[in-house]
C-alpha cells in the first residue's frame, strides 16, 4: 500500500501539517506526537459530533471510510483543573525590626526583588507620625512569600524579620511551633534550621540564651510540625524530641507569666519573665531567699522547670 499522508493539526482552529501513513495505512502515535508534543490520539468531527479513532499497538486506524474523507485534529489526555484550594493564598506578612527613618517607599523597592507586591504600609503613631519599627506586607505570587520567609532582610543598615502575624489567641503559632527538647549547646540555630528545613518550611528558630537544653522551631506549614510531634531526631549525633507547644498565660500574684508548656503535660515548663516579677516572686519562701532584688540588668529572664 502506498504512503498516504494525513491532514491532522492541533485543533480545530489551528493550521494543519500532513503527517505520513505506514505501509498498512495506519498513523503512528510516535509520529503524531512528534509534531504535537502529549497527543494520545486523533479525533474528527462527522454530522456535528466528535468521534475519536481506534488506537491499537500505538497505531492509530483510519476511519472506515479512509482517512480522506475528514480533517483530524489531536486528543489530549484529560487533565483536572486544579481547585482554588490547592494552592496556597498569601497571607499578610509583619515585617519587625524597620529602622525609624524606613518608609513605605523603601520597603517596597526592597521586597519586589522577591516578586510583585499587592501591599506595603508602614505603622506610625497617629500623633507622632513616626514609625513604630514594623510593617505589614503582601505578594501577589505565594512562591514569593516563601521566598521573603525563613530568613533575616538587612533594610537600610538593619537586620529585620519577615513573619507571618500570630492569630489573637496564639493558636496560628501553637499549630506552626514546636518544642525540641533533649539540646546541647553544641547546636546551633542554623543547625536546626537546615535540618528541619529538610521537612519544611522554616520561620523561625528560637534558641534560649543563657542555653537551657530546649528550642523552639516554627513551621510555615502547621500540618508539617504536627506531623514531627511526639518523634525523636539525631541531629549531628544529639537525639533531640520533638513535642507540641502551645502558648500559655498565668497569673501568680502582681506578676504576669507568659510562655510555652507542653500539651502532653509532661514536667518542662517555660515562662517568661518580666524583670519585676522577681521581686515579688519572694512569697514563696525559696524565692525570697534566692531572687530577693531584680537582676541588674533589664531583660527578662527564662525559668525552666
Amino acid at each position: 500500500m502506498s504512503i498516504e499522508y494525513v491532514v491532522v493539526s492541533e485543533g480545530e482552529q489551528d493550521e494543519p501539517i500532513e503527517l505520513p501513513t505506514e505501509e498498512d495505512g495506519s498513523l503512528l502515535l510516535s509520529t503524531i506526537s512528534a509534531q504535537f508534543v502529549g497527543a494520545s490520539g486523533l479525533k474528527y468531527r462527522a454530522g456535528g459530533r466528535l468521534r475519536g479513532l481506534r488506537l491499537t499497538e500505538d497505531r492509530v486506524l483510519p476511519p472506515a471510510e479512509g482517512w480522506g474523507a475528514h480533517r483530524y485534529f489531536c486528543a489530549f489526555p484529560r487533565v483536572d483543573i486544579p481547585t482554588a484550594t490547592t494552592r496556597p493564598r498569601c497571607s499578610d506578612l509583619i515585617v519587625l525590626g524597620l529602622p525609624w527613618k524606613t518608609g513605605e517607599e523603601t520597603v517596597r523597592e526592597y521586597f519586589s526583588t522577591f516578586g510583585d507586591l499587592l501591599m506595603v504600609q508602614v505603622k506610625r503613631d497617629t500623633k507622632t507620625g513616626l514609625s513604630k519599627g514594623f510593617g505589614f506586607i503582601k505578594f501577589a505570587e505565594y512562591d514569593a512569600q516563601l521566598r521573603a520567609l525563613g530568613r533575616r532582610h538587612m533594610i537600610d543598615g538593619r537586620w529585620c524579620d519577615v513573619r507571618i502575624p500570630n492569630s489573637k489567641d496564639g493558636s496560628s503559632a501553637a499549630h506552626r511551633k514546636v518544642f525540641v527538647g533533649r539540646c546541647t549547646e553544641s547546636l546551633t540555630a542554623d543547625d536546626l534550621r537546615e535540618y528541619f528545613g529538610a521537612f519544611g518550611q522554616v520561620t523561625d528558630v528560637f534558641v534560649p540564651k543563657p542555653f537551657r537544653a530546649f528550642s523552639f522551631v516554627t513551621f510555615l506549614d502547621p500540618e508539617v510540625a504536627q506531623s514531627l510531634c511526639g518523634q525523636d531526631h539525631v541531629i549531628k549525633g544529639v537525639s533531640v524530641n520533638i513535642s507540641t507547644a502551645s502558648p500559655k498565660r498565668e497569673h501568680s500574684g502582681r506578676s504576669q507569666l507568659l510562655g510555652w508548656s507542653l500539651l502532653e503535660g509532661a514536667a518542662p515548663r517555660v515562662y517568661s519573665w518580666p524583670p519585676d516579677a522577681w521581686q515579688h516572686s519572694a512569697h514563696s519562701a525559696h524565692s525570697a531567699h534566692s531572687h530577693s532584688t531584680a537582676p541588674p540588668d533589664a531583660k527578662p529572664y527564662l525559668k525552666y522547670e
